[in-house]
């Protein structure tokens, strides 16, 4: 089951244009930040009948409703709670890894509706990996019985170097023959409703961040599996990609005394050639009868194997330099540290814990949270959820939901 996560609110600026209005009603009633008409008045600052103007087409529509249940707020009698209808539409997300992709439909209220996990081999390129996504989310909206139709946006997150402005891979390492490939395109036209691209990092970046209190943002989230990525949370809750997509892009720093480690990228001495869970796996498939995957190597940490857990510690140190660095550039509030070998072992967490403290300044670590995920594999879906909600109820496509 998807946790339901926070909502980000939406910046009330007093302009009174009908969408951008109905869109700030949405969100907040999405949020729970303004669960009744007197609760949207005070957040709007809007009169009350600009807002009973605006909320009714939303009613109408079935958009709104009022559920119900009584919201007391002081003085006089209580007022009925709005909620988002739950069958106003979907949002459909995919978070894609390398041999599987897992799949979620929720609806606006966040319910989840249907959970898929697929086979998807991004190895044999775009056409087969999106006709096998495509048959897996038309499969999850049958059991969730709900028409594609329905769908009001689906959000994907790959494991590579994502452009989110052209929903396009930009020369992902590990995603032969994606490169350039216009994926939002082609799933927006088999599904008909906006599509967001994105890293697959950054959604579990955002699905962290929103699942914990405001004020442990900014987050830098750290996932370590076959490669290392990183995704970064403003105070705001919001996603900081950079200028193109790229920030967070940690697994190809260099790290030195690696000079003679070729990573996928094609540089040298890259932190993920290096220290991920995929460079760990192969330094010791020689070393160790049964080790070749990713999941061989959590099976061993889980069983407290000495040479699986040495091996492990060693990498925590590149990875703890780099994060160090981070802090001290990014000086976030909140470390997470994910994947599976991470939650396979505490040493990966306290190691990287070790070196941070050892190496950053006082002033970057006296506040600093260094945590696991709370949210485990569902964090990109999580993400994703967030992420296509606040789409769907954004000015541009709000009124979509009125047709």
């Amino acid at each position: 089951m998807v946790r339901p996560v926070r909502l980000a609110l939406p910046q009330v600026t007093g302009r009174t244009e009908g969408s951008l209005v109905r869109s700030s009603l949405t969100r907040l009633i999405a949020s729970g930040a303004a669960p009744s008409r007197v609760a949207l008045v005070r957040a709007t600052g809007l009169s009350r009948t600009s807002v009973n103007a605006h909320l009714e087409p939303l009613l109408a529509a079935g958009v709104v409703v009022e559920d119900g249940r009584a919201v007391n707020e002081g003085r006089g009698r209580p007022a009925h709670r709005l909620a988002l209808a739950p069958r106003a539409g979907v949002v459909a997300v995919a978070d894609v890894g390398i041999h599987a992709a897992r799949l979620a439909v929720v609806d606006l209220d966040q319910a989840q509706l249907a959970r898929r996990d697929v086979p998807l081999d991004v190895a044999l390129g775009p056409g087969p990996g999106l006709q096998a996504l495509e048959r897996g989310l038309l499969d999850a909206l049958a059991a969730a019985d709900v028409a594609p139709t329905a769908v009001r946006c689906l959000v994907v997150g790959l494991p590579g170097p994502v452009d989110p402005q052209l929903g396009r891979p930009v020369r992902p390492p590990i995603m032969p023959g994606w490169d350039g490939f216009p994926v939002g395109d082609t799933l927006r036209e088999r599904f008909g409703c906006p599509v967001l691209v994105d890293n697959d990092v950054n959604l579990m970046a955002l699905g962290e961040a929103r699942a914990r209190p405001p004020e442990e943002s900014p987050l830098l989230y750290i996932e370590i599996g076959t490669g290392i990525g990183g995704g970064l949370v403003a105070a705001d809750g919001t996603l900081h990609r950079g200028a193109d997509g790229a920030a967070g892009d940690i697994g190809h720093v260099r790290v030195p005394g690696a000079d003679d480690v070729v990573c996928v990228c094609g540089n040298v001495g890259c932190v993920e050639a290096v220290a991920s869970a995929g460079a760990v796996v192969r330094r010791l498939r020689g070393r160790q009868e049964g080790m070749s995957t990713i999941e061989d190597l959590a099976g061993r940490l889980r069983s407290g194997d000495p040479v699986a857990v040495r091996a492990v510690r060693a990498a925590t140190e590149p990875i703890g330099e780099v994060v160090a660095s981070l802090v001290h550039f990014y000086n976030p509030r909140t470390i997470v540290v994910g994947g599976l070998m991470s939650t396979a072992s505490d040493d990966v967490l306290a190691g990287v814990r070790g070196v941070v403290y050892r190496r950053a300044l006082p002033l970057a670590t006296r506040n600093l949270l260094l945590s696991h995920s709370i949210l485990g594999g569902d964090a990109g879906l999580a993400g994703g959820v967030a992420a296509g909600i606040e789409a769907v109820l954004a000015p541009d496509h709000i009124d979509a939901l009125l047709g």
